[in-house]
Parts: structure tokens; C-alpha cells; sequence
């Protein structure tokens, strides 16, 4: 869950107004940030999520939340990994590419990024004929 406030870029001193970035615009970077990662199956959401996901919509900040205080903007990011990658590797990938794309795309720094790993998919048969043993 997000907080509601916007988060100004002080750094852009302009006569033209200002910028501010909505909570939810960091959360879509974060996710597609996290699944670019090689080992990275899949996000974690909720059941509306899921259930938005049913319905045809594409749901970016899927298993990402964001909370912004005066401490800085913290990232928790919820996923699950391929069977057989190392995982401390693929989530410390993950907090990097976080990181970065969003010091990249917004000029804004993370905290922290904290990577829960949920589950574990292991490969599925491509056929229900393969998965048959003699």
C-alpha cells in the first residue's frame, strides 16, 4: 500500500512549476525494474490484483510496495523465483536494477529495497505426456 503524497523533485529549480511523482508511478517502475532480473518467475499481489489480472488488466506494481517518510522511500518487493538460481544472487540483481532504474527514470534514490522471496516455481511440463514416467 501507498501513501497518497506526491513526491517533489526538489532538484529541478524551474520558473515552469514543479514536478512531483505519484507513489503508484514508482511501484510500475519497481516491478517491471524487479521482473527484468533473470531468475525473477514471477510478482506477488493480492487477490484484487489478481483478480484485476483475470479481468484483462495489466497490473505493473504487482507485488511492489512503496512507503514514502522523511527518512527516504523504502521498497519492498514480493516475488517468486525460478527452481535452481541462487537466490541471494537474483535478489541482490533485483535490488540493484530497482535502484538504479529508479535513479535513472526519476532522479529519486531508494532507501532501501527489501526483496521477500514468496514461493518457488518449479518448471512445468510442456505436455501432460512428458510428465508421464514408464
Amino acid at each position: 500500500m501507498t501513501d497518497n503524497q506526491a513526491l517533489e523533485i526538489k532538484d529541478m529549480n524551474s520558473d515552469l512549476g514543479r514536478v512531483e511523482i505519484a507513489p503508484e508511478v514508482i511501484e510500475v517502475i519497481a516491478g517491471i525494474a524487479a521482473t527484468e532480473v533473470d531468475g525473477i518467475a514471477s510478482m506477488k499481489g493480492n487477490f484484487a490484483g489478481g483478480l484485476a489480472e483475470k479481468l484483462g488488466k495489466k497490473n505493473h506494481g504487482k507485488g511492489i510496495r512503496v512507503e514514502i517518510n522523511e527518512n527516504g522511500i523504502k521498497v519492498d518487493v514480493y516475488c517468486v523465483v525460478k527452481f535452481g538460481v541462487a537466490i541471494p544472487t537474483v535478489a541482490e540483481k533485483a535490488q540493484e536494477n530497482i535502484r538504479h532504474t529508479l535513479y535513472t527514470m526519476t532522479a529519486l534514490e531508494a532507501k532501501e529495497v527489501n526483496v521477500h522471496i514468496v514461493g518457488i516455481q518449479f518448471e512445468q511440463a510442456k505436455n501432460d505426456f512428458e510428465a508421464v514416467t514408464e
